[in-house]
This record gives structure tokens, C-alpha cells and sequence, in this order.
């Protein structure tokens, strides 16, 4: 049985009080569910949210990484670093780095690598653009973005993998795929893992759907056979808001 995992990205939100306020909130909030939560914070305020976190379920996960240990990459933060603050989970190829900061399939793959490496739990990101979807591609470009982020990944290395489906057209738009369409594409996901680990490793890893997740349409998503959690934008930067999506 895959527990389900419920992951707040705040992208670039929140100072250090607000940060506090929020984590805060949540925190006492989710001591009795059976999920497992996850507030992805901005850099800057990672190591106080870290020890407000102290004691409680909640894990602390950051939005990005660089996939070499040091060096000249001036803005950048390493997976070591991440380690360092207490990070538990990284996102890593979300829709916004592609599209904004030219992310790629391969330096997804090195940092998916560079993750695990460190111990981070990396929530990896695929998904299509509404271009790619109206032209019938979805299932093309999914499987270029699968098997590309997971190329030399080992088999004892998927235990420690998230994956969320975001289709690109449904973030921060206010549009969501029906729960039968996200669905659809995260029980194919898993086809690919069965092809590529077999059907044990695949049934194991937890496949999110993130796309204007809110406390209204979380029930119908997660009652979806193959969704396990939501990878939440927006809907997490209140906590209210966010709770009723953990309370599902």
C-alpha cells in the first residue's frame, strides 16, 4: 500500500515570519493523518522552517539543486548543502525551471543522480504543454521525460523517488485535468516504470498529480487508483487551504 504523500511547493513566497506562521499552523494540524506531508520552501528560509519543524511530521523540502558538489556556479545550492540545512525532499524539473530557466532532460537526470547520491528524496516533475496534449503528444513527451530523468537510476534507488504529473497548461491557471485524465497519464507513467524495473518497483513508487490542487477537487483526485498525492501550488501557501488537501 503506497502512503500518500501531499507536498506544499511555496515557489517564491514567503519571508522568514511568514514562513513561521504558516509551518506553524500546519504543523500540529497533521499529527494524527496517515499522510506524508511536505512544505517545499525558498532557500532563504529553509534552516529556520527546519527547526520550527522540530518534533512534528511535517518534512521540509527545497524547489531546486545544482547537481555538482561545489564549485563556481555563482546562485547556486548544492545537494550537500540541502543535506546540510536538513532537507528531505527536492523538486527537481518542475515545469517553471524548464520553462524559465532552461531546465533540461538531462540535467534533470544529473540532478535526480546527485540527489540520491545525498540521501535527498528527489519529486521529480514531468508533464506536456496544452500544445503537446491538443496535438496528441502527451504520451510521447511523458515517456521522452521518464525515461530520461531515470537513465543509470538503479532499480534500490526507486524506493527513494517521487514523481508528479503536472501538466504544464494546468498550473497556476486555474484549469485541472479531470481526475480520469491525470489518472490516465500517472497509470501509464507506471506502465513505463513496470517496463523498465518491473511491476514490484512499480507498484512501490508514489506518483503525485499537481495542476491548481485545491481542498475542493483533492477528494476526486486522490481517490483516483494510481494518484498518490498532489505536488500543491498555490493552494499551499494557506493553511487552511492546504490542510483541507492533507485531509483529503
Amino acid at each position: 500500500m503506497r502512503k500518500p504523500i501531499i507536498a506544499g511547493n511555496w515557489k517564491m513566497h514567503k519571508i522568514t515570519n511568514e514562513a513561521l506562521e504558516l509551518v506553524n499552523q500546519i504543523k500540529d494540524e497533521v499529527s494524527k493523518t496517515d499522510v506524508e506531508v511536505v512544505v517545499c520552501c525558498p532557500f532563504t528560509v529553509l534552516s529556520e522552517v527546519k527547526k520550527a519543524l522540530a518534533g512534528s511530521k511535517v518534512k521540509l523540502g527545497a524547489q531546486n539543486m545544482h547537481w555538482e558538489d561545489e564549485g563556481a556556479f555563482t546562485g547556486e545550492v548544492s545537494a550537500n548543502m540541502l543535506k546540510d540545512v536538513g532537507v528531505d525532499y527536492v523538486i527537481i524539473g518542475h515545469s517553471e525551471r524548464r520553462q524559465y530557466f532552461n531546465e533540461t532532460d538531462e540535467t534533470v537526470n544529473k540532478k535526480v543522480a546527485k540527489a540520491i547520491e545525498n540521501g535527498l528524496n528527489p519529486i521529480v516533475c514531468v508533464g506536456e504543454t496544452l500544445e503537446q496534449r491538443e496535438d496528441n503528444k502527451t504520451f510521447d513527451i511523458i515517456k521522452i521525460q521518464i525515461l530520461a530523468a531515470f537513465e543509470n537510476i538503479d532499480d534500490k534507488d526507486m524506493e527513494n523517488i517521487v514523481i508528479a504529473y503536472e501538466p504544464v497548461w494546468a498550473i497556476g491557471t486555474g484549469k485541472t485535468a479531470s481526475s480520469q485524465e491525470a489518472n490516465e497519464v500517472i497509470a501509464y507513467i507506471r506502465s513505463l516504470l513496470e517496463e523498465k524495473y518491473g511491476s514490484e518497483i512499480s507498484e512501490e513508487v508514489r506518483i503525485q498529480y499537481g495542476g491548481s490542487v485545491k481542498s475542493s477537487n483533492a477528494t476526486e483526485i486522490m481517490n483516483e487508483t494510481d494518484i498518490d498525492g498532489a505536488l500543491v501550488g498555490g493552494a499551499s501557501l494557506k493553511a487552511e487551504e492546504f490542510l483541507g488537501i492533507v485531509n483529503f
